[in-house]
Parts: structure tokens; sequence; C-alpha cells
């Protein structure tokens, strides 16, 4: 049996890293008489100068990238489709606002260290993306994380402080070093990396690779 190390550097606020994530998801299910895999999730801020209030969805992206109305309902017509055949149900009736992710990769490290991070951070995109929750309030967000189990008001102490500050901004400096600039970007075995929300045959495909080549090496 191989073991797999998988960083993924993500943000709850993008649609294409939890796509990218139930597709790799999808890989390691069909290759689990093959290979094991070890995951931690890296944080990176799309929008770090966001305040706190957050903005409109629409409003964002149309200021951001220059989406007209048109082009914006043909970007959720395809994340809808995409999520769909992952099997990740997002949700654009009601209001959506994109927000400043900082706190959030503060108790994602926290959570790690009670291993529960993947679990969080999983219901993070839920609560986004499906329950159209305000991750921006406090209360919502404490909610998230009494809901995988993790100490409410342990999660109040680390929000209401700095803690996790320096790690969050240690690990994003080492990451902009390493010259990632976009996410989801999956850090496979500290060597080989996949960029963007890609389907699970490229994971599978990948990983044969980077296990052909490993052998290789150790030749």
């Amino acid at each position: 049996m191989k073991k797999l190390k998988i960083d993924i550097v993500s943000d709850v606020m993008c649609p294409w890293c939890i796509i990218g994530y139930k597709n790799l998801e999808t890989a390691l299910k069909q290759l689990s008489d093959e290979f094991t895999a070890e995951i931690s999730w890296k944080p990176f801020e799309l929008n770090p100068d966001m305040p706190i209030e957050g903005q409109d969805l629409s409003e964002h992206l149309a200021q951001k990238y220059g989406l007209s109305e048109e082009q914006g309902e043909e970007n959720r017509k395809r994340i809808l489709e995409m999520g769909e055949q992952a099997g990740f149900a997002f949700n654009f009736d009601g209001k959506r606002i994109m927000i400043n992710s900082f706190d959030l990769h503060r108790l994602l490290t926290w959570a790690a260290s009670k291993g529960k991070q993947t679990e969080l951070k999983l219901a993070l995109f839920k609560a986004h993306f499906t329950d159209l929750v305000f991750l921006n309030e406090q209360e919502n967000l404490l909610d998230v994380v009494q809901s995988v189990g993790l100490d409410r008001a342990r999660a109040k102490e680390i929000l209401d402080s700095g803690e996790y500050f320096q790690d969050v901004r240690s690990e994003q400096n080492a990451l902009q070093q390493m010259g990632i600039t976009s996410v989801p970007t999956f850090i496979i075995n500290d060597q080989f990396a996949l960029t963007g929300g890609q389907p699970s045959d490229a994971f599978v495909q990948a990983f044969k690779q980077i296990t052909e080549q490993e052998a290789q090496q150790q030749q």
C-alpha cells in the first residue's frame, strides 16, 4: 500500500476548491486498494482586504473579474453542473456574500491539532455554499465548529484573540515563496502539484504517474 501526502491550498470562498476535493475523494476511493492518503489544508485568502461585513457575491464578481450578469449566470450554471457531477450541492437561490476567510483559517489550523481539520473544512464549505450561512457572523461560525464536535467556547477564545494568527501568516508566506498564486492547488508528496477543480480521472492518472516517477528516482 502506497502512502500519499496531499496538502490542499484552498479558500472556503472558492467553489472550485470543494469541487476539486470531492473529485479527489472519488479518485482515492477508486484506488483504495493501492493508496492511502494523509490530507491537510493550507491557507489561502482570495480576498485578504475584504472588510468584515463582506460583499454581495454578484457585485463582488462584477467588480473583481468584470463579469456581466449574463457571464455570471453562465458561471453559476457551470459550477452547479460540476458540483452535481462531483457530488456537492451548490445553492444559488438566496443572498450570497463573499467574505474574508482569515478567521476560518485560524480555526482550521486549530482543528488540525484536534484531528478535525477536514471535517471542519467540509462543514464550512457546506455552510457557505449550500446553506448560505454568513460565516463572517461569529455565532454562525461557532455553530459550524460545534457541529463537528469541536469545543465552542475554545473556538470563541481563539476568534476573540490573536491565537494562530502567526501560524496562518507563516504558512501563507511559505506558500507564496513556493510560487502558489491560485486555488485549489494540490501538492502531492511535497514535490508534485495539480491546480484547479480537476476531474477524478486526472487525480487517478497523476497518482499513478507520481508513484512511477518516485520508483524510478529510487532505482
